[in-house]
């Protein structure tokens, strides 16, 4: 294609309806159809990234290849594209503002009074337009975080439309998603929300060319109509999104609304082949017919809103189709966790993944767990704090290293198993300062991850400041706790198992960010395999 097209989704009405969800399903049935697409989260806060964001505030903190610390969206991008995003995908106010006042001081602007128009605009304009200059791609969808009337997002939306009317007829469209609530005192739905958000859009100057409609019921045709009329859309344009059973079905329902077919005329693009769907179904076809049933406990301290782990719930529904299983993900608080209610918190639980996190909060029922995992011979994943918190455990508990800890909870404490790196010690910041990206780690060759993998050299996301500290490693050695994956450059240990143990293995690293639906992570996948096999054998054992 010699111009890239551009798909802008916006929001109104609520919050939280799904932009991302519909917009990765979108790009799904596009890319199903041959064409190249990228989605982009243009999101309206001031923070430069949500590194600094609590957790209960926004849910994870997603980590690219590159090191970029992005909205959870990206995340579905990713699982739903199988396609790796990038700091160009995820831009912020924040981000915004900050280039344009470096530009500022460094005199770019000649002396012009700096201003929102058309300065921040410009700026906005050029970000949108970064990933379909690289000629990567036919299509880019941008998602405007935020709805429509609201003041963080009058920008973005002013650079849409200025857009929109530079780049020509056919170029660029914008999909608007909009809440059609159900008042059960009425008993039925009303149009009247979407009527007015999308009376908002206009006052900026922005006509919708298609109206995506959350919804709990179906949408009649005469409803439909309605919209059509009084929102000044075609009535094929309305595409009903009705609530869904799991967000993988999504693109399916969008096909059968035929959201990909109008979008590619309103582009006037060839709409002559069917999208491609055969490994998707298939995917959904084992999610939804399990031949067995596992349950996996998570413990976290973010737990209150499952968006915290949302990578790794996502993760655990693409290793449980893989192994044609039903993984039941307990959240377990680890700040709940005590020695007197552990067996009880944590009994019938198949398998134990301790989570990521930061701060000395819950991490004493997070070491509980980690005990309770290990002399109970059940399966266990630790991912990075969790990791972290499986050296600690096992200093405490086989080593007797009384006062165990990470300098991170514990500056003082005698046996600093978990430390800061030299380099980070001097860092002061706490946006963009840690170990962040692709790393590379080398695997030992027979231990069980490399097993997992199937290879020797892995690169994995990393998203963390304190490490493993290299000091204690013969001792850890000596006693069980082996450290079989590596940084060939730094040294710095990624990965630590328990041979002796059934399945016990800890990574510095975070795998779920890498898992997506046509390729489930590997250690994801090999552990709840390692959870079903000890199941069915206990279950022998009981029957014999």
């Amino acid at each position: 294609m010699s111009q890239t097209k551009y798909i802008f989704v916006t929001g109104g009405v609520t919050s939280s309806l799904g932009k991302g969800i519909i917009a990765a399903s979108l790009a799904k049935l596009l890319q199903a159809r041959g064409y190249r697409t990228t989605i982009q989260k243009l999101d309206p806060y001031i923070n430069v990234d949500p590194g600094t964001l609590n957790p209960y505030e926004h849910g994870e903190c997603y980590v690219t290849d590159d090191g970029a610390e992005t909205d959870l969206d990206l995340g579905h991008y990713e699982r739903f594209l199988n396609v790796r995003t990038s700091q160009a995908n995820n831009v912020t106010t924040g981000r915004i503002y900050q280039s344009v006042i470096e530009k500022e001081r460094r005199g770019e602007f000649l002396g012009k009074t700096v201003q929102v128009v058309p300065h921040i605009t410009n700026e906005i304009k050029e970000r949108i337009q970064n990933l379909g200059k690289s000629g990567e791609y036919d299509i880019v969808i941008t998602e405007i975080g935020g709805t429509v009337g609201d003041i963080e997002s009058l920008p973005y939306i002013e650079s849409v439309r200025q857009l929109l009317w530079e780049l020509g007829e056919h170029n660029g469209i914008v999909i608007h998603l909009t809440l059609v609530p159900f008042l059960s005192a009425a008993g039925e739905l009303k149009t009247k929300p979407t009527q007015h958000s999308v009376k908002t859009l206009m006052e900026s100057g922005i006509k919708a060319d298609i109206l995506v409609c959350r919804t709990e019921h179906e949408i009649s045709d005469d409803i439909k109509e309605k919209l059509a009329l009084f929102c000044n859309v075609k009535k094929e344009a309305v595409i009903q999104s009705i609530d869904a059973s799991t967000i993988y079905d999504v693109p399916i329902l969008m096909q059968e609304e035929g959201l990909d077919t109008v979008a590619l005329e309103k582009l006037a693009l060839p709409n002559d082949t069917e999208p491609n769907l055969d490994q998707w179904k298939e995917f959904l076809k084992q999610h939804k017919n399990p031949k067995n049933k596992v349950t996996i406990g998570l413990i976290g301290k973010y737990v209150e809103l499952p968006d915290s782990y949302k990578s790794i719930q996502e993760s655990f529904i693409h290793a449980g189709a893989a192994n044609e299983v039903e993984v039941e993900v307990r959240s377990i608080h680890s700040e709940h966790l005590t020695p007197k209610n552990i067996d009880k918190k944590l009994m019938g639980l198949d398998g134990i993944l301790v989570a990521p996190g930061f701060g000395e909060r819950g991490i004493e029922g997070k070491v509980k767990a980690v005990q309770y995992a290990r002399e109970n011979d059940i399966p266990f994943l630790g991912i990075c704090l969790g990791m972290q918190m499986a050296v600690i455990e096992f200093a405490r508990n086989v080593l007797g290293l009384e006062g165990a800890n990470s300098t991170e909870m514990d500056k003082d404490t005698p046996h600093p198993v978990i430390s800061l790196m030299e380099e980070q010690k001097s860092i002061t910041d706490m946006g963009g300062t840690m170990r962040l990206g692709a790393w590379d780690c080398h695997l030992s060759e027979g231990s069980l991850v490399q097993k997992v993998y199937g290879a020797t050299d892995i690169a994995e996301r990393h998203r963390h400041r304190f490490e493993f500290n290299n000091e204690y490693k013969q001792k850890m050695e000596e006693a069980g706790l082996v450290p079989t994956g590596f940084n060939p450059k730094t040294g710095l240990v990624e990965v630590i198992e328990i041979p002796s143990h059934p399945w016990f293995i800890g990574v510095q690293y975070h795998p779920e960010y890498r898992s997506t639906v046509a390729s489930p992570h590997p250690l994801f996948v090999g552990f709840v395999k390692a959870v079903l096999v000890q199941k069915q054998q206990q279950k022998n054992a009981s029957l014999a």
